[in-house]
């Protein structure tokens, strides 16, 4: 049983197949996509459920194709893309829930330990993102405003 689970490790999921340009069936053409995905954002749609809708509805099955532009690309183009990256919004959204969740079960030391290391991840991300001029040089992850942040979106 262990060698078929070590055999098995790091090769889950599918992978996309290999296109250089859009399937022929695919009829929308790049201003109709960018138009879609600025609208799907201003309805506050992350990049990756935006990218859902349009293959589940729409029947696009790679917007990066038809634009030569990513979602996140096209998001940032027409200024609607979040002031903070979405990674790190979502990772502070979940630190979030999880002290809500740590003040009515105090006694939960699994997730006061889970928090710990999530905030350092968060920590991390935010000193990668003020080495690389995302987010400004004195920005800092403070658990309060983190609170207010994702109140706001």
């Amino acid at each position: 049983m262990a060698r078929m689970y070590a055999r098995r490790r790091g090769k889950s999921g599918s992978k996309k197949p290999p296109r250089t340009k859009p399937p022929s069936w695919c009829k929308y053409k790049p201003e109709e996509v960018e138009k879609l995905v600025v609208e799907l954002a201003k309805k506050r749609y992350s990049s990756a459920q935006i990218g859902l809708i349009l293959r589940d509805q729409y029947g696009i099955p790679d917007v990066k194709l038809i634009t030569k532009k990513s979602i996140s690309q096209i998001m940032k183009e027409h200024g609607v893309y979040p002031e903070l990256p979405e990674d790190l919004l979502f990772l502070m959204k979940k630190a979030v829930r999880l002290r809500e969740h740590l003040e009515r079960h105090r006694k939960d030391l699994h997730s006061r330990r889970g928090l710990e290391l999530l905030e350092c991840k968060i920590r991390r991300l935010v000193k990668y993102y003020r080495r690389e001029g995302v987010l400004p040089e004195g920005w800092e992850y403070d658990p309060a405003k983190a609170k207010l942040i994702v109140e706001k979106w």
